[in-house]
């Protein structure tokens, strides 16, 4: 992806890792906090919950518990969508 980026832009290669990075981290800190991120044209992050369960390891069949984790939930935004799809607008 920084290949791809940094050959659009211009940019180095260094320049370009250094600004998705930043974006990243951005991005992850909003959801560590409990936010939400919309990116237009490109979808929307959130976060969700997975509540504590009683799982079952599949080699031994022994009951195992499973601790309460968030989890990240990505919406596709129309315009992606469109794109990998292939339809023109």
């Amino acid at each position: 992806m920084v290949d791809a980026v940094a050959a659009k832009t211009g940019s180095t290669k260094a320049e370009t890792a250094a600004t998705l990075d930043v974006l990243i981290g951005t991005i992850t800190t909003a959801l560590s906090q409990g936010d939400s991120v919309q990116l237009i044209g490109f979808g929307s992050f959130s976060t969700g919950a997975h509540a504590a369960r009683v799982g079952r390891n599949p080699a031994t069949g022994a009951e195992i518990q499973i601790p309460a984790a968030k989890t990240v939930k990505i919406t596709a935004g129309k315009a992606f969508n469109d794109a990998v799809n292939g339809v023109r607008g």
